[in-house]
Formats: structure tokens, C-alpha cells, sequence
């Protein structure tokens, strides 16, 4: 296995963790350990089975600042799928105790704003900070059509769809709308997911896209919270397609989760082929939801959080 060292004081392989990913072979394994710092860089990694290996989630920041609606190079606006600070491909990623941002700003003001774009055959982040406002972290793969021109612009948009599994633990994610979406099947364990107060009426956790099939985004023993957010104004979920899915098990839910804790998509009618469900929650955000969030019993969700376990943890 090759290790490479990133260092901003000269004293590493590299300075810059780009640099450090570019020296690494496609077919070779790696492990790129980054040194204190911020590191403002556009980041693309796309080795078959690599690992980033910070020196702490306050100590190495990776963070850049596009947004959808400021102007791209090629003259047009960057749009969802160009603003990532990383995007992540391959087949094997591991990223631990580091931070990795979005600084552009609020959606209102930039557009999306991509944070990590994860499109590993199989991703495992543990201890890291993903912050952002709009669409932090994109869970790949993306929907197969899209619904405006130009919307899928940028990695993997003419690219054949295929799955991914990833699993996420002890990770912080903050962001306001739609802040963990995308089509992957994905475990997210004891983290901390918050909601950045940007003054919204009504602000989306999770916009899963996946397959009827498939498992969805599954959150165990996580804790919700919020900077300030108005109580009831935040769902757990609404369906970026119609047949995404989110499961929230034995959480932890601020006062900021609305009432419903799900939501359809805007004005859609194909939300109905969502599936929604949640077992064990407790505080202020916990409530009786209704009929379209499904309860599970605790055999249910013990199944479910199996399965999830099974697919997505690294072997």
C-alpha cells in the first residue's frame, strides 16, 4: 500500500491534497494522510480504493466555495452537480477526521452547494464534518432522467447509473434543504445532523432518490438537532423521486422536527410510492405522524437496521 503525507509547512509528500491524489496510481491502494490546515481546494478523487486520513475534524478542512447559481467558466451557471468542494469515485473509499465545506452560502443567495459528492462503489466516513447549506452531501447515484434542462450537468450525468453503499459514522452533517439526498443506500450511525437556521419556513433533512428495491437512507441512534430553528419547521424527509426512502430508528429529535416529520415533494402527486418510516424516537421532535410515515415495531426495525448493517459497513 502507498502512504503519502500532505503538509501546508513543507514538511509532507505534497501541500495540497489534490496533488497528493493525482500522484496515486488508479489501480493502486493508498492512504493520504493530511496534515493541520485549511486547505481551500477543489478536490477530485477518483482512485479505485483510496483513503483520506485528516488530523482531526477541527484540525484538516478541505473547503471551497461554488454555488449553483454563481457563473461557471464555460459561461453558463455551475449548477448543482459542479458545485461540490469533493467529489469522490472508485471503488473503495474510506475519509476519517477531517472536515470537508461549502462555504458559498445560503441557498437563497448561491444555489445548491455541494459539499461531498460520493459516488464510490463503497464509501465509509468516520469523525467528519460535512457543512454546507442546500445539498450538502449527494449520496450518488443520480436519478436516471432528469426534470430541467441542464439539471444532472457535471460527473457521472451521462454516465450509466449504478449502486453505491456507504456508511457514515460518528460523522457531524449540517445543512437547511435537502442537505443528505441522492440514490445510494446508506447507514448513517450515531451522528449528529443538523439544521442550519437560514430563516426558511420549512426546511428537508433527507431527498432520497433510490430505487423501489433498494434500502434507502437508514439513521440509528443519530441525533437531530438545529441552530435556532422555529419548532415544527424541519421534515426528516421528502422524496426527491417517488420511490425514495428514509428511515429514522431510535433517534434523538429536537423540537425543530415538524409534527408530520415527513413531507411530500412541493406540490408532486407521486409521493405516495415514497416510503417513510421511523421506530424509537424520542424527544421534543418525537409525535404520532401520520399514516403515510410508517411505524415499525422493534422487531422491524432491528431487520431493517440489520440489513443496513450488512450492506453498507466496510467488511
Amino acid at each position: 500500500m502507498l502512504t503519502i503525507t500532505v503538509a501546508q509547512d513543507g514538511s509532507g509528500d505534497f501541500a495540497s491534497v489534490s496533488e497528493a491524489v493525482l500522484a496515486v496510481p488508479y489501480d493502486c491502494r493508498a492512504e493520504i494522510h493530511i496534515g493541520p490546515g485549511t486547505y481551500r481546494e477543489k478536490l477530485v478523487c477518483e482512485k479505485k480504493d483510496i483513503a483520506l486520513l485528516g488530523a482531526g475534524m477541527d484540525e484538516t478542512r478541505i473547503v471551497w466555495g461554488d454555488g449553483g447559481r454563481l457563473p461557471h467558466p464555460d459561461g453558463r451557471p455551475t449548477h448543482t452537480f459542479r458545485s461540490y468542494t469533493a467529489f469522490f469515485s472508485g471503488e473503495g473509499l474510506r475519509v476519517e477526521n477531517l472536515t470537508i465545506e461549502n462555504d458559498a452560502g445560503p441557498g437563497a443567495e448561491v444555489g445548491q452547494a455541494v459539499a461531498a459528492y460520493v459516488d464510490s462503489a463503497r464509501a465509509f466516513f468516520a469523525d467528519v464534518r460535512l457543512l454546507g447549506n442546500q445539498d450538502t452531501l449527494f449520496c450518488a447515484p443520480l436519478p436516471e432522467k432528469e426534470r430541467e434542462k441542464d439539471g444532472f450537468l457535471g460527473p457521472r450525468g451521462l454516465a450509466p447509473r449504478r449502486p453505491t453503499a456507504q456508511y457514515y459514522r460518528h460523522c457531524q452533517i449540517a445543512g437547511d434543504i435537502d442537505f443528505i439526498f441522492g440514490g445510494a443506500d446508506a447507514l448513517f450511525e450515531q451522528c449528529t445532523i443538523r439544521t442550519v437556521n437560514n430563516h426558511l419556513p420549512a426546511s428537508y433533512v433527507t431527498a432520497p432518490s433510490g430505487r423501489a428495491d433498494g434500502l434507502g437512507f437508514v439513521f440509528w441512534d443519530c441525533d437531530f438537532v438545529s441552530d435556532d430553528c422555529p419548532a415544527g419547521t424541519v421534515f426528516l424527509g421528502r422524496p426527491w423521486r417517488p420511490t425514495g426512502k428514509t428511515a429514522v430508528l431510535d433517534c434523538c429529535l429536537g423540537a425543530h422536527i415538524a409534527p408530520e416529520g415527513f413531507s411530500p415533494w412541493q406540490s408532486r402527486t407521486d409521493s405516495d410510492l415514497a416510503c417513510f418510516a421511523e421506530a424509537g424516537s424520542t424527544g421534543a421532535g418525537a409525535a404520532a405522524r401520520g399514516a403515510w410515515v410508517k411505524q415499525l415495531d422493534s422487531q422491524q426495525a432491528e431487520e431493517l437496521l440489520r440489513c443496513a448493517r450488512k450492506l453498507c459497513r466496510p467488511e
